[in-house]
């Protein structure tokens, strides 16, 4: 059983995967009914989303969809930390709030407000004072893997071995955290399914992810409804991809990935929840 340490204590994985539910406090993400304006949205979305089995939720002020731009800081600010502040007050104690950001000022003021841990889609690479912050106040980490920024990443990304470049990149990263102090209990992995890879590379990294658990760190998949599922299924509204959503969830519940991150909690828990009757039927004996 893997644990997590993060500010205040510790994320205890004991039945995995967790699900990690997405809300996205922007008028631009790529899946349109992600997306909440208020903080009060924001409220009842984690409310709800904790009801339907989310164990983390990961709040975010910027999207980060192929081709966006960055927002200003004031303007993130803005839009997080209201929101993570009133989410802490409403939920259960033991609900785990991660802030969606690559800004070490937006983590800190998050982590102040109520967070315990910070996904950084630039594992630690895009602002330097990041992992102080980390650091600093003994948080969880989701080191993801990405090549270039979220406005040029699909500019044409090659790989000549996808499963060892990504792997070697983010211990290229996770080395970035050890430099500044950080533990091997804070970290989790993310190879970072849509940043930077072509449509087979997504496609190898989840058919090879025991390649990533065998790192030694819990391991985050975050596919929910991305591109590469419409491009499987010729579906092009992210509105559609549910279904194929649901069987990544539950290939990586099979394969033993610990954190699963979703815009649809209670789909995803179901599924999942299905796959560990069939797994364990025990308890549905007569």
């Amino acid at each position: 059983m893997h644990r997590i340490k993060i500010r205040g204590g510790y994320l205890y994985l004991d039945r995995t995967p967790v699900v990690m539910g997405i809300i996205n406090i922007t008028p631009d993400s790529f899946y349109e009914n992600s997306r909440v304006r208020r903080v009060d949205e924001a409220v009842k979305r984690a409310i709800r989303f904790v009801s339907e089995g989310a164990k983390i939720l990961d709040i975010g002020g910027q999207s980060t969809r192929p081709g966006s731009r960055e927002i200003p800081l004031e303007e993130e600010m803005k839009r997080v930390i209201p929101a993570v502040e009133a989410i802490s007050k409403s939920i259960p104690e033991d609900v785990i709030i991660s802030v969606d950001t690559y800004r070490s000022r937006v983590a800190e003021e998050a982590l102040k407000a109520g967070a315990h841990m910070v996904n950084d889609i630039s594992g630690l690479t895009f602002d330097r004072n990041m992992a102080r912050v980390v650091r600093d106040y003994g948080a969880g980490i989701v080191i993801m893997h990405i090549r270039g920024t979220p406005e040029d990443m699909q500019n044409n990304p090659y790989y000549g071995d996808t499963i060892l470049e990504v792997r070697k990149e983010l211990l290229d990263r996770i080395e970035i955290a050890h430099r500044n102090r950080i533990s091997d209990e804070q970290i989790i992995i993310d190879p970072g399914i849509g940043f930077g890879k072509r449509v087979y590379d997504n496609l190898i990294i989840l058919k090879e992810i025991e390649q990533f658990i065998d790192m030694g760190y819990p391991v985050l998949v975050g596919h929910s409804r991305k591109s590469f599922i419409g491009k499987v299924l010729g579906i092009e509204r992210a509105e559609d991809r549910l279904a194929g959503s649901l069987a990544v969830a539950v290939y990586c519940a099979m394969k033993g990935v610990h954190i699963i991150r979703t815009h649809d909690v209670l789909e995803t828990r179901q599924a999942i929840d299905v796959l560990h009757a069939i797994q364990d039927p025990g308890e549905f004996r007569d």
